[in-house]
């Protein structure tokens, strides 16, 4: 068993100087050791006394009975509590100093600090919640838009965990109507059971085909597009930076080659996180620092997500680029033809870039200076990526790694079930990859998960949590 039986503390709220911090205690003793440093207004070690789901006005106290702080209380006991134990939470002062002082006196009367996750991992160790909720406790925690915090909380509401087990339990139920017929075939018949499982096969299949399918759009919209702005020296791409942030993140000169390393920045365009690459301007060069920048660019371009390529559309030198176009190849990509206030100097027009890049490809007049084409640049964004503006009311999107594989993995097992029956073969082949389809699905959810991946899971969370 990977559980511990000890009581555990730690701060659950941020270490800076607040109005109020909480100190959470979760275990079998929590009670007993937290009532050793409280007192009531009347002097009295009460918490014993107090009745569960409730709050209450008190002080901590050290070994001499010297008040530490004053503060409310909270008692929440077994089962009726976050991690299923008795949990008692501390609202004392926030200051650092405070906090600490509490912290280490329930240490000395026998608690110790709360691994990472720890209490969110005996929730679902306890089974009070299943592993998409818990991992959804980090998403909703990491939110960066509304699209995180709304499908977050769909998958704290079990909408992910019921759609699991429900597959789960059709699965479960063929298997064993397989098994019973195969050792009572006097009670149960597999008279064309191959079209019924087909049947109910082909549901499965087209089930979790929908929620991968929405793993790629969902991943997008919670950790970001990685985007890398690409194009030669002067040719805009920190200005474009700048203009997306709305502050002054790069440093714009009229010397080619100021951008010499990787710029990153996390941009947000309405609900759209845009993980921004400011990149070093792809020229051939004999410098070797800016050498190792023009490679940094390429190899940012071909790990991004989207390619926003911007061309000086006065630049006299302009030609066919063989290394963008192998970039921008079967990428998502944006062309911008930038500095089109200069009307008088434009050299390069759209049609050049059709005829050299195809008409496929989104092409944008752009000016960094009075600003044109950056709003049309974000709705290119969001059609190109995203099926919709929000996510619909019911619909959940898985945004984890770990869930996608499995889904993966689950419909791998069930199209084998598909051929199998295709080649008629007899049913007991059926659950083999039956069983392999529920398992997969059961590590969605937890149930069919080992201490190591468990361990990694919730050494991800934050303390306190």
């Amino acid at each position: 068993m990977f559980f511990k039986d000890d009581t555990i503390c730690a701060i659950a709220t941020a270490m800076i100087d607040a109005g109020i911090g909480i100190i959470r205690i979760s275990g079998d003793n929590a009670i007993n050791i937290t009532d050793k440093i409280y007192i009531d207004a009347k002097g009295n070690h009460s918490l014993k006394k107090y009745e569960s789901h409730t709050i209450n006005y008190g002080f901590i106290v050290d070994e001499n009975e010297t008040k530490v702080d004053e503060i409310m209380i909270s008692i929440m006991k077994a089962p009726r509590s976050y991690t299923k134990e008795d949990v008692v939470e501390i609202n004392s002062h926030g200051g650092r100093l405070i906090m600490e002082s509490i912290l280490n006196l329930l240490i000395r009367n026998g608690c110790r600090i709360a691994e990472p996750g720890e209490f969110t991992k005996r929730a679902f160790l306890n089974g009070r919640i299943d592993l998409t909720r818990a991992e959804a406790v980090m998403d909703l925690i990491h939110a960066k838009n509304d699209f995180s915090m709304k499908n977050s909380e769909l998958q704290l509401s079990g909408k992910l965990f019921n759609k699991i087990e429900d597959l789960r339990k059709e699965i479960l139920y063929e298997m064993a109507y397989i098994e019973s017929a195969i050792d009572d075939p006097e009670n149960y018949d597999l008279t064309d059971y191959d079209t019924r499982l087909s049947t109910q096969n082909s549901k499965w299949i087209k089930s979790l085909e929908k929620l991968i399918e929405s793993s790629d759009e969902g991943i997008i919209r919670k950790d970001g597009i990685r985007t890398a702005i690409i194009g030669k020296p002067n040719a805009g791409k920190s200005s474009l930076l700048n203009k997306l942030a709305g502050e002054e993140k790069a440093i714009v000169t009229d010397i080619e080659g100021t951008t010499r390393d990787i710029i990153e920045e996390n941009i947000r365009l309405g609900d759209i996180i845009l993980k921004v690459m400011d990149t070093a301007g792809i020229r051939d060069t004999e410098d070797k620092i800016e050498k190792i920048g023009v490679d940094l660019a390429l190899k940012s371009a071909n790990n991004a997500d989207l390619i926003l390529y911007i061309i000086d559309s006065t630049d006299k030198a302009f030609s066919n680029e063989n290394r963008i176009k192998d970039l921008i190849r079967d990428k998502h990509a944006i062309i911008l033809l930038n500095k089109n206030d200069r009307t008088e100097s434009i050299n390069v027009l759209e049609n050049d870039i059709h005829n050299i890049y195809g008409k496929n490809i989104p092409v944008i007049k752009t000016s960094m200076v009075d600003e044109t084409g950056i709003d049309e640049l974000k709705k290119i964004i969001t059609d190109m990526f995203f099926s919709g503006d929000i996510i619909p009311k019911e619909e959940i999107y898985v945004t984890n790694i770990r869930q996608k594989e499995a889904l993966i993995n689950a419909l791998e097992s069930l199209n084998k079930v598909k051929l199998s029956v295709d080649a008629c073969m007899s049913e007991d082949f059926y659950t083999i990859d039956l069983m392999n389809a529920y398992a997969f699905l059961g590590e969605i959810i937890g149930k069919e998960v080992d201490e190591d991946l468990i361990e990694e899971i919730f050494s991800k969370f934050c303390m306190g949590k």
